[in-house]
């Protein structure tokens, strides 16, 4: 038996005892009436004062018996406070109560707020409930768990252990809130629009598939929200968002993981540069409400500070001259075969070109491989060759590119935005040209609704898990997606080995 199992069967005879005493922790009820962190926070900052009555539930975390009485910590998600019980005032029957108990358990507690001699703020026990039994130890590092298998696979002991991870999310919630907030007050509706199509549509990726038994055909996962939302503006809605997950069954990385959250917005009237001034408060709405600050900071492990974004200004530049500046000031004037020899010799770019590119997709290596990892500040890069984005509209003054924009922070697109095509003539020929003459590829129901008359409209996509990255300062899309995508594991339960009741100290 190993160690984890045995402190498991040590863990089932004190629920046994628990029981015999006539306690079952898992049907018992407890209403708290104030967080553990928030009372804690309340009493130092003179909310509440000394002998103020609390009624607190979380987990034990921290605990340690001295005879005649006890301290131990209680956490939430608002953080913790350290409890004080006496043998005198809660008697023998509790104290043995007490003996039954570990790590990870859940209780709630009544009593009254104090300060140790030590200035610690607690909670004096007055009475306490028993709310469930933890049969599995807490990870052994309690305070601070760094295997990333464990981190990734069992996300519950993380949160656990890790305050900062806790924190990332929580403000994850908070980054989404306030988007919705946002556009909420500038009038935009939200809706909800089919994750399983038939035709997926409104980007180029490579989809899901599934089978719909009842109507006995193949699906598709969305691969983007766009095409349903336009058909949206086509029935009369002027301001529409969604914000849903798309699914694109290609490969993971630090900045890619096959399932992922988007925010799409479309706004009848507007063109790309309305939708440039929509992202750019947008973002500085969330940062200065999530994060409290224009000015987020990026920090190594060590917690020294690497980078510091500056949010209060965006850069507009054009993607020829960014690709100028680095491939030469000639490069759209010489021959595609010179492009192509110039990006694979002299940009060493040999392994990021395929034989089989077309001319565009070389300078978009260039530009994929070479400038987008530099552009930590904020940049709207505008004007895109136009064979890159099919639903957009071409630029009035140079028919070779698109009125487009791609807002890149942190080195990675963040959020793309286009003055859309609602030309129903001139976007079947697009979307023709991108599926190849392929006709079962085209979207024909979306298709039959531009022709019933779309406004002119501007559009954005806001990658969610991208731009918490760069708000919250992680260097991997992995950590901040809750339940990120894994290869399945069969096997036993992951080897935790916490130790039990009475190895971590609670402050005295």
């Amino acid at each position: 038996m190993d160690d984890t199992n045995a402190l498991v069967e040590q863990r089932k005879a004190k629920l046994a005892s628990l029981r015999e005493k006539g306690i079952n922790p898992f049907k018992n009820k407890f209403s708290p009436d104030v967080g553990c962190g928030t009372a804690r926070d309340q009493f130092e900052k003179g909310v509440l004062s000394e002998g103020s009555s609390v009624r607190i539930a979380g987990r034990m975390t921290a605990y340690r018996d001295m005879g005649k009485s006890l301290f131990f910590d209680l956490r939430d998600e608002s953080g913790r406070i350290q409890v004080y019980v006496q043998k005198a005032q809660v008697g023998e029957d509790a104290m043995e109560i007490f003996q039954q108990l570990d790590l990870a358990d859940f209780l709630g507690v009544q009593g009254s707020l104090f300060k140790t001699r030590t200035g610690e703020p607690s909670v004096r026990l007055e009475s306490f409930t028993v709310l469930a039994k933890a049969l599995r130890p807490p990870p052994a590092k309690w305070h601070g768990l760094e295997d990333t298998e464990i981190r990734y696979r069992q996300r519950y002991l993380d949160l656990m252990a890790n305050e900062a991870t806790l924190k990332v999310f929580q403000q994850r919630s908070a980054v989404v809130h306030e988007i919705r907030a946002f556009l909420h007050e500038r009038g935009f509706l939200e809706v909800e629009t089919p994750m399983m199509q038939s035709i997926p549509g409104g980007a180029a990726a490579q989809p899901f598939r599934t089978f719909h038994n009842a109507l006995g055909c193949e699906f598709f996962l969305r691969i983007a929200l766009e095409l349903y939302l336009k058909r949206l503006l086509v029935g009369g809605f002027h301001k529409v968002f969604e914000i849903g997950r798309n699914f694109r069954n290609e490969g993971l990385s630090r900045r890619h993981n096959p399932e992922f959250t988007m925010l799409e917005a479309y706004e009848a009237f507007g063109d790309y540069s309305t939708m440039m001034t929509l992202v750019e408060e947008l973002i500085q709405r969330v940062a200065q409400k999530v994060v409290g600050t224009l000015s987020i900071e990026h920090k190594d492990a060590t917690g020294q500070v690497v980078k510091t974004i500056d949010l209060t200004h965006f850069r507009r530049a054009k993607y020829r001259d960014l690709v100028r500046e680095v491939a030469g000031n000639d490069w759209f004037e010489v021959s595609p075969e010179e492009r192509r020899r110039r990006a694979i010799e002299d940009l060493k770019l040999a392994g990021d070109i395929a034989a089989s590119y077309e001319d565009f997709e070389v300078t978009s290596a260039v530009f994929e491989k070479l400038i987008e990892p530099t552009l930590i500040q904020p940049t709207f890069v505008t004007h895109l060759p136009y064979q890159l984005v099919p639903l957009a509209k071409l630029s009035a003054d140079d028919p070779e590119t698109v009125e487009v924009f791609e807002c890149c922070i942190n080195g990675q697109e963040i959020s793309p935005g286009y003055t859309e095509q609602n030309d129903p003539i001139e976007q079947r020929e697009r979307l023709q040209q991108q599926a190849g003459g392929e006709q079962q590829k085209l979207d024909e129901d979306f298709l039959v609704a531009l022709e019933h008359g779309m406004p002119p409209a501007g559009g954005i996509g806001i990658g969610i898990d991208r731009l918490c990255m760069m708000l919250l300062g992680q260097d991997t899309i992995r950590d901040v997606i809750l339940f990120p995508q894994l290869r399945p594991k069969v096997a036993s339960p992951v080897n935790t080995t916490g130790a039990d009741i009475g190895s971590k100290p609670a402050v005295g």
